[in-house]
């Protein structure tokens, strides 16, 4: 940076930045630029600034200007970090739409938008270049202190160089040293991303004519093992081009010692190649799928109603082929020089798509979402940046990153409440996000789901959004039948074993016996969601928050689902001191344990959060299920999205009424749309799948509903309850939560917020009122809720009284610690 003096004697020639902090901060702050930097800066570059006494930030330069700001003496920036701007005015532009529609910071909305690798410019990486070693006499006391802890460390950041020299401002004497030739500065970049990898088999080609096969049987006379697996890859030769060893290994009954004893005898070879993580017939197809005629239709009127309206609902079941639908438009938009977004809901969950269409495009396709490391993360951007990747598969982050051309989104799946961003701010919803980001660069927006949520269902039937369906599943197989048991009917005849139906149970066994595998559905995690005193119903909750603790056999621990609070089981009532704690309730360890009792010989293996915990933790249940290395799948709503395994033509969903039964507007919907993703996991191949669904309540309306695969009945009793009772999509909704360590100060706060909010808004305000869960961490909690109707009042303006009120209100003393969270489109 430029001497003190030199920046003084020049400020009148100066710039000035108005940048994003990386804070939750109602305003941006102005600094001053030196002059010899005026022609450097851009706006959507980053900038080292100081912010308070001594906190260092990289900021997003958000505009320039040469006036100084008037209440405030401006401060200088300290350096500048990108020689480009890494973030574009489009998305400056989204992110102004964001935080003002979801009534938060642009800090807030800078923090969720950029990789950790770019917010914080004091992770660059800082390696020492042979150069170096030869002008050690000619450093400077500072530079040779920064090369000999480099050739200790190997590598620095800049953090431990600003701790080494004891200074803030080290990017000058940094980039010094690099123009000089000492040291580099570089970006890790890696690709992680790993295809699935799969053994195959080639006959040495000494055996390939008829004489040497012939030579070769002869000589395994006295390894009959040996010479059935050799037979049987020349039977399965004739139909199948590549034969993995898994399949081999099956279909002959031979081990795995036949086959290792034929590889070291050099009968066969092995080759190792990636694959789809479908079926390897489809895999030799995924290139070159041929549209069916139903797809072939919706394909055309997807076109041409796109050339009149921006968003488009594809309302297709389950197996109906939409993701090749979904590859065929990319490419038309990857032929006219645009670029593409594919938004799944949760990118762990859909790594059979992913796979899918990485082998489809290759290296166009870049992947994005929460499991990448910090540095790949930062690459992927730079990549989109910079135009590298022409399509992007990624989870609701994804729609934060710098498109140039974006010609298509495609919102996958787009009735999952995964897209809704709860917590921190901002608490945005992604597929309306990739509307307005499509609309910012004159995209197109293709929504797909076998159950659309009932707000994009009614923007398409009332015509605002084009509107195709695709009602058969693709190759005409059948939808699974749904059966529904009665539990209490099926207890009074003795025919229930644990959680377990009779006709569940039968079809498990007739599955297995056949070679199919079985998917188990229980919506909750854990072993135990209940210990209770049996004596005086004492029950254990967690201490920091108002719900009860889950047991969890793995962990042999109790678990707070909350605040992640662990304690150990308790054995004495705490209340009463009698040894009576009984277990309430079941998870999907409980579901295991008692399967594994019932069905001892069972390969079960399970998916939930704590079975798939780390990077690739998902992935190595999925491979192993795939691999059929299980013959039942236990699972929470991780089981419902996005899965397509070939062979599981059973699904049991074992309590369908804690679902039902939730205390939100949204629940019959989302029950349907949960039971019926699950249902069509089962039969996506020749033969048809079936449901067992065991329930309390088996004349449900929606149980009926999903039974009958009858989304649109669903959809009109729905948006008829929720016109009568002022929801969505008729009303907006804001909620706000007010929070307090004391439950009298957060209720008396929330009262005072809720009567200021009455004044203007009258009956439109609904609370305060305690939540479901009355108190997280410690913090009590008190809700309010605002209805909006859409027609006769400013969203707008109501918003800003809002704010406004808000801002107010903390201001006033003893309001400080009153924690206000805003949530707006909530649920």
């Amino acid at each position: 940076m430029p001497e003190q003096s030199q920046l003084f004697s020049s400020a009148h020639s100066s710039k000035f930045v108005e940048v994003i902090l990386p804070l939750a901060l109602p305003k941006c702050y102005t600094y001053r630029v030196p002059a010899e930097w005026s022609d450097l800066i851009e706006v959507g570059m980053r900038v080292m600034v100081q912010f308070g006494k001594n906190k260092l930030y990289a900021a997003i330069i958000r505009s320039i200007a040469t006036s100084p700001p008037s209440s405030y003496e401006a401060k200088y920036i300290m350096d500048i970090i990108d020689a480009k701007p890494i973030v574009g005015p489009d998305q400056l532009q989204l992110w102004d739409w964001i935080a003002s529609y979801y009534m938060c910071s642009l800090g807030d909305v800078m923090q969720a938008a950029l990789p950790a690798a770019l917010k914080l410019a004091s992770e660059t990486k800082i390696t020492l270049n042979a150069a170096a070693e030869t002008v050690k006499e000619a450093l400077s006391e500072k530079e040779y202190l920064i090369i000999e802890a480099l050739e200790v460390a190997g590598e620095l950041k800049v953090n431990d160089i600003v701790k080494l020299l004891g200074q803030k401002s080290v990017f000058p004497l940094i980039k010094e040293m690099f123009e000089k030739g000492y040291i580099s500065i570089a970006e890790e970049i890696k690709e992680r991303y790993k295809p699935k990898m799969r053994t195959f088999l080639l006959l040495a080609e000494l055996y390939q004519d008829a004489a040497g096969r012939k030579m070769l049987l002869d000589s395994l006379n006295r390894a009959p093992k040996q010479q059935d697996a050799v037979l049987g890859f020349l039977q399965l030769h004739k139909t199948t081009a590549e034969i993995s060893r898994q399949t081999l290994m099956e279909v002959t009954g031979c081990g795995n010692s036949s086959i290792s004893s034929l590889l070291e005898k050099g009968v066969f070879v092995q080759v190792e190649k990636a694959i789809s993580r479908f079926d390897t017939e489809e895999l030799l197809a995924a290139n070159e799928f041929v549209l069916n005629a139903e797809q072939d239709a919706a394909y055309e009127s997807i076109q041409q109603q796109l050339e009149l309206k921006d968003t488009l609902l594809l309302h297709g079941v389950t197996a109906s082929g939409k993701t090749q639908l979904y590859i065929r438009l990319i490419e038309k938009v990857l032929a006219a020089g645009k670029c593409a977004l594919y938004l799944l809901p949760e990118i762990a969950l859909t790594a059979q798509i992913t796979a899918r269409l990485k082998l489809h495009f290759g290296n166009k396709l870049g992947v994005y979402h929460s499991k990448f490391n910090d540095n790949e993360r930062a690459e992927v951007w730079h990549k989109v940046l910079n135009g590298e990747f022409q399509v992007v598969v990624g989870a609701r982050s994804s729609v934060f990153l710098p498109f140039q051309n974006l010609g298509l989104i495609v919102v996958d799946e787009e009735h999952e409440n995964s897209y809704k961003q709860y917590d921190p701010a901002p608490r945005y919803h992604a597929r309306d996000t990739a509307i307005y980001m499509a609309y910012i660069q004159k995209a197109k927006v293709l929504l797909g789901s076998a159950t659309p949520s009932v707000e994009s269902f009614y923007n398409a039937k009332a015509g605002k959004y084009g509107f195709v369906q695709l009602l058969n599943r693709y190759g005409d197989v059948a939808l699974p039948e749904i059966q529904l048991i009665s539990i209490p009917e099926e207890s009074r005849k003795e025919n229930m074993f644990t959680y377990f139906s009779g006709q569940l149970l039968k079809g498990i066994e007739e599955a297995v016996a056949n070679k199919e595998q079985i998917i188990l559905f229980q919506n909750r995690r854990g072993h135990t969601p209940l210990l209770q005193c049996n004596t005086c119903g004492f029950t254990v909750k967690c201490v920091n928050c108002d719900v009860s603790m889950t047991y969890h056999k793995s962990s042999q621990l109790m678990h707070c689902h909350y605040c992640g609070h662990v304690e150990p089981p308790v054995k004495l009532c705490p209340a009463c001191g009698q040894p009576h704690i009984e277990s309430k309730g079941f998870g999907t360890e409980r579901i295991e344990e008692e399967l594994e009792i019932l069905m001892p010989t069972l390969r079960i293996g399970r998916l939930d959060l704590d079975a798939a915990k780390g990077k690739h933790g998902f992935d190595r249940v999925i491979n192993a299920f795939e691999a059929y290395e299980y013959d039942v799948l236990i699972g929470t709503q991780m089981v419902a999205k996005g899965l397509d395994f070939s062979r599981v033509t059973l699904i049991g969903i074992i309590n369908a009424d804690t679902i039902i039964n939730f205390p939100d507007f949204r629940a019959y919907e989302r029950a349907y749309a949960l039971f019926s993703q699950v249902s069509g996991r089962a039969g996506r191949r020749l033969k048809a799948g079936k449901v067992i669904l065991q329930t309390y309540t088996p004349k449900h309306r929606v149980l009926e509903q999903v039974v009958a695969h009858d989304y649109e009945g669903m959809f009109m009793t729905e948006v008829t309850e929720r016109k009568n009772y002022l929801y969505p999509p008729f009303y907006r909704l804001i909620r706000l939560d007010i929070k307090h360590t004391d439950n009298q100060v957060c209720y008396q706060a929330a009262t005072q917020l809720a009567s200021t909010f009455r004044s203007q808004l009258g009956g439109r305000v609904l609370g305060p009122e305690p939540p479901l869960v009355g108190r997280v961490r410690n913090y009590f909690i008190q809700t309010i809720t605002l209805k909006i109707e859409r027609n006769d009042m400013s969203i707008a303006k109501v918003k800003e009284f809002v704010r406004h009120s808000i801002l107010y209100f903390q201001a006033e003393k003893g309001n400080s610690q009153v924690r206000i969270q805003v949530d707006v489109d909530p649920y």
